[in-house]
């Protein structure tokens, strides 16, 4: 008779100030080229369409790499992160950067033009307060950029059925907290002071980002991919949805 199975552990779930130092040492390992790259290039266009000359906070700034962009063309560029490991990087960088988290950012009110999230605000539970908090410190008629995960699009149906992604040698990208959202949903989020102007889509066209390592096929995807980014039925099927909103005067 065959022994009976073991079963396997159960899934360490990991903080995030814990995971996101985890995933520093391997973050940038695809970072800077394909699939990756382009989506930086649709969230920095974003930014720079509102932030040009402009002092930006990026919330969440990780290692740096968007933020260096940002820095470019902005007249201030700070960044906010919760993980030691990634900020290592950022500061290695020349960037203005704090230790700080996302629900209590470490600014005075009204201390910038645009305040921008990428890639973070998924993995915060506590997202009203959040908003709240980039709210806070945004000047009057200035600028929120704050990006969600979409239940509305292929990502969301590839990651239900795709095996958990490495983030370093001991963990994956299921051991932190991860919330999708629709955009109904994102807009119920909105502290009253954040008014609702647009969205821009990030990866629609994109089925596997394994695509964009395919001589000639990855160019067209990325055009692709800018060309839907603001289209006007197309923009809401992001992956990635990136909510415009402005503070009230």
């Amino acid at each position: 008779m065959a022994p009976a199975p073991v079963d396997a552990p159960p899934r360490q779930r990991l903080d995030n100030r814990s995971y996101y130092d985890e995933f520093a040492g391997w973050y940038e390992r695809e970072r800077g080229r394909g699939y990756h790259q382009m989506l930086d290039d649709l969230e920095v266009e974003l930014v720079e369409r509102y932030g040009r000359g402009k002092q930006v906070l990026e919330a969440g700034c990780g290692t740096g790499l968007i933020l260096e962009r940002i820095a470019g063309f902005a007249s201030r560029a700070c960044g906010v992160d919760l993980s030691a490991g990634m900020l290592a990087r950022a500061r290695a960088r020349g960037l203005d950067v704090v230790q700080g988290s996302v629900t209590a950012l470490p600014y005075r009110d009204e201390s910038f033009d645009v305040v921008c999230s990428f890639k973070v605000l998924a993995h915060v539970a506590d997202i009203r307060t959040a908003l709240a908090e980039m709210a806070r410190v945004t000047r009057p008629g200035g600028t929120v950029l704050a990006e969600f995960y979409n239940t509305r699009s292929l990502r969301y149906l590839v990651k239900r059925l795709k095996p958990p992604t490495a983030i370093s040698e001991r963990s994956d990208d299921e051991a932190v907290y991860t919330r999708y959202d629709s955009e109904a949903e994102v807009r119920s989020y909105l502290p009253p002071e954040l008014e609702w102007l647009t969205v821009r889509g990030v990866r629609i066209a994109t089925p596997v980002a394994a695509l964009h390592r395919v001589p000639g096929l990855g160019r067209l995807l990325a055009r692709a991919e800018r060309a839907l980014a603001d289209a006007p039925v197309a923009r809401h099927l992001g992956g990635f949805l990136i909510a415009v909103t402005r503070k009230r005067a």
